[in-house]
């Protein structure tokens, strides 16, 4: 007689290999949500620099290369904050895609491994 109410399943190393790799999704997703969390205040900050940019009425503006600032051509500082956006924006598309590939990853190891472990394992976050 089984006592507990649970069964044991045997966890082969096919089933350990699946519990590792999403593991490791699941570290990529954290990772990757941060990234999209930087990229989309990255986004906001370029559109907040381009708004100013618009209101400002000098022909020459200080604008910030590495750590230093240099004085600029208003058109320039123009074309490099839209250059500048573009980059940001397609680097934002990157990372949404790559984090809702990683989540259906970890949608199709949760299929399998709650359908062989049932209760006995558990992939949801406190």
């Amino acid at each position: 007689m089984q006592q507990g109410g649970g069964s044991e399943a045997e966890v082969t190393w096919e089933d350990q290999q699946n519990i590792n790799k999403f593991g490791r999704l699941n570290n990529r997703f954290h990772e990757l949500d941060d990234e999209v969390k930087i990229a989309k205040e990255t986004n906001e900050n370029l559109e907040d620099a381009s708004n100013e940019l618009i209101l400002t009425d000098e022909e020459v503006v200080r604008f910030q290369i590495g750590e230093v600032f240099a004085h600029v051509p208003k058109e320039e500082v123009e074309t490099r904050i839209e250059q500048m956006k573009e980059a940001s924006s397609k680097n934002l598309e990157k990372l949404e895609e790559e984090k809702d590939s990683v989540l259906a990853q970890m949608s199709e190891l949760k299929k399998i491994l709650y359908g062989k472990f049932g209760d006995s394992i558990n992939l949801e976050e406190d």
